[in-house]
């Protein structure tokens, strides 16, 4: 039964296409520069245009307006400021934002947890997925992040496979662009509900309906 349900979870992970996240992740890391033309730069204007430095429609061509975003972001992401996407610059857009593919995760991810919840309630678990994905304690992309053994109850009992409305998405996207309402959390439980000592053990930063959050 273990193996079957393991069979099926990988097959529905190929078929929505976040299986090759971590494919495109590796081809992404090639530089980019004014003149590239290719699906990674649609990628890199995607991350931009979610964290607001890119306002142009996505055509996956490097040019003034992409070079432009990328200058800013380097520079409030206290990075060389050349405009080009190299590996410094691709390891800080993979820390601080997502692709499609990842915010589809995300959504799935907060509207599994949280449908029940405010907005606020909504974002907040968006941004303890954010918080797990920059601190060294945790897995460094979403994938790890939501699929760590144990980390999230919706994964482990399928709703995560849920259609996500339109609020999850619009939440994912206000974590993402760094809206943190628990404080840099890196957990969140249901007192209702909890049953570890250790989650009851971490230092608490606030509640937001249900839940209770904590780092």
């Amino acid at each position: 039964m273990k193996n079957w349900k393991w069979i099926s979870f990988l097959l529905v992970f190929c078929l929505l296409g976040i299986g090759g996240v971590g494919n495109q992740e590796a081809r992404a890391a090639a530089v980019l520069k004014p003149g590239s033309v290719s699906g990674d730069v649609w990628d890199l204007q995607f991350r931009l245009k979610l964290l607001g430095y890119y306002q142009q429609p996505l055509d996956g061509n490097f040019g003034y307006k992409t070079l432009d975003a990328v200058s800013k972001f380097q520079k409030n992401y206290g990075l060389s400021v050349d405009g080009y996407a190299g590996n410094d610059t691709w390891a800080a857009l993979k820390k601080y934002s997502l692709n499609r593919a990842e915010l589809d995760i995300m959504a799935r991810a907060i509207y599994s947890e949280a449908r029940g919840e405010s907005y606020e309630g909504q974002v907040a678990v968006g941004a303890v997925i954010m918080n797990r994905i920059q601190s060294d304690k945790f897995p460094n992309t979403i994938e790890g992040v939501v699929f760590q053994p144990g980390a999230f109850t919706a994964v482990d009992d399928g709703q995560f496979w849920m259609t996500p409305d339109a609020t999850a998405y619009k939440a994912a996207q206000d974590a993402v662009r760094g809206w943190d309402p628990t404080y840099g959390s890196l957990y969140y439980f249901n007192p209702r509900t909890a049953t570890s000592k250790w989650i009851w053990s971490r230092p608490q930063t606030t509640q937001i309906g249900n839940h209770i959050f904590a780092m």
